[in-house]
């Protein structure tokens, strides 16, 4: 069976947060910042993808 492939997000926030979800399948809450250049992040717990709609982002304050 294949290995399924990390959840890809697409936020409209420069900066997001990632806890894996509810359940034994979550992890600490961190905060990710998605970097200008590259538009997308992905978190080091649980590989979920976070992809910048740059036609709707905006800036956090």
């Amino acid at each position: 069976m294949p290995i399924p492939a990390p959840e890809t997000e697409v936020v409209s926030s420069w900066k997001v947060a990632c806890d894996g979800g509810e359940g034994a399948l979550g992890h600490p809450r961190v905060w990710l910042s998605i970097p200008h250049e590259a538009g997308f992040v992905e978190c080091g717990y649980c590989d979920k993808k976070y992809v910048i709609d740059r036609d709707h982002a905006h800036d956090d304050h």
